[in-house]
């Protein structure tokens, strides 16, 4: 699956913003759906995760209440909704995909393991301001 993540741009602190990841393919329903950011200088961070059909998603502490994500299997397409967003928001913006099993139970904060996602889309910058 080839993947493509869009939407970001520069915001203001407090505001809204919505990423989308388009996929390619037939198949986008048989993988989970994850995003995660990098800012400069620091490691690319999990920021959320969505299962095949949509039941189960997983945030950090650190996005948990701000940040939303879906999906619309049909349109072969990923959102990630970010509300409340803040300037340590900043960072170019991925989007990844597994076809690895949702974890389940206490090892469900395995699905932020970047290593658990072979296939990566472009990222997108989001800049917020204070």
């Amino acid at each position: 699956v080839q993947l493509q993540a869009s939407g970001g741009g520069l915001v203001q602190a407090g505001g809204s913003l919505r990423l989308s990841c388009a996929a390619s393919g037939h198949t986008f329903g048989t993988y989970i759906l994850g995003w995660f950011r990098q800012a400069p200088g620091k490691e690319r961070e999990f920021v959320g995760a969505i299962s095949r059909t949509s039941f189960i998603t997983h945030y950090p502490e650190s996005v948990k209440g701000r940040f939303t994500t879906s999906r619309d299997n049909a349109k072969n397409t990923g959102y990630l909704q970010m509300t409340g967003l803040k300037a340590e928001d900043t960072a170019v913006y991925y989007c990844a995909a597994s076809n690895s099993p949702f974890p389940i139970g206490q090892n469900m904060q395995d699905i932020g393991s970047i290593a658990r996602y072979p296939f990566w889309g472009q990222g997108t910058q989001v800049t917020v301001s204070s």
